[in-house]
C-alpha cells in the first residue's frame, strides 16, 4: 500500500488541478448563458453558437470535477440501511459497490477513449471538433477509476482489521 502513496498523491493533485479548471470554466458558462436569455428576451437576438458553447463547457465542468469529488466523499450515498450493519459486513458491502461503480467507469473510460480517437464530427453551428471532449471523458475516467481503487483498497484493508466490540 506504500508503494502506491505515490501514485495516489499524484492521481489526486491532477484531480485538484482539473476542478479548479472546473470552477473557472462555470463563470464564463454562467455569462455566456446570461447574455444569451438577455439577447433572446430583449432584443429577441439570442447569441449564435451559445447552446453548443454552453454544453461543452458543461461537460467540462462535470467531468473535471469527478475524481475530486470522489477524493473528497462528496458523492451522495444513502446510509440509512448500511449503517445498520455489523461493520464487516458494511465494508463488504462498500466493497462491493465500489468494485461495481469501478467496472462501471472502466467500461466508460474505455469507450470514451475509442470513440474519442474514432470521432472526426465537428459541432453544428461553430464546426467546434467533438473529439477532445469525447477523450475528456476518458482521461476524468481514468482518474475516477484511479480513486476507486485508492477506495476499494482502502475498505479491504478495513474489513481486515480486528475491534473488540465487533
Amino acid at each position: 500500500m506504500e508503494g502506491l502513496r505515490w501514485l495516489r498523491q499524484a492521481a489526486q493533485k491532477i484531480s485538484l488541478y482539473l476542478c479548479t479548471i472546473s470552477m473557472f470554466v462555470l463563470i464564463p458558462m454562467m455569462l455566456l448563458t446570461t447574455f444569451d436569455v438577455l439577447g433572446r428576451a430583449v432584443w429577441a437576438r439570442p447569441l449564435s453558437g451559445a447552446v453548443e458553447i454552453s454544453s461543452y463547457m458543461l461537460a467540462v465542468f462535470i467531468l473535471s470535477g469527478l475524481a475530486y469529488t470522489q477524493q473528497v466523499k462528496g458523492n451522495v450515498r444513502v446510509e440509512m440501511l448500511v449503517d445498520k450493519l455489523p461493520r464487516r459486513l458494511r465494508y463488504l458491502v462498500e466493497s462491493l459497490t465500489t468494485l461495481l461503480s469501478l467496472v462501471i467507469v472502466v467500461l466508460l473510460t474505455w469507450q470514451g477513449w475509442l470513440e474519442g480517437i474514432a470521432d472526426p464530427t465537428v459541432s453544428d453551428m461553430l464546426r467546434i471538433p467533438r473529439w477532445p471532449f469525447k477523450l475528456l471523458v476518458s482521461v476524468a475516467g481514468f482518474l475516477l477509476s484511479l480513486e476507486l481503487v485508492f477506495d476499494l483498497l482502502d475498505t479491504l484493508k478495513n474489513i481486515g482489521k480486528r475491534r473488540c466490540h465487533d
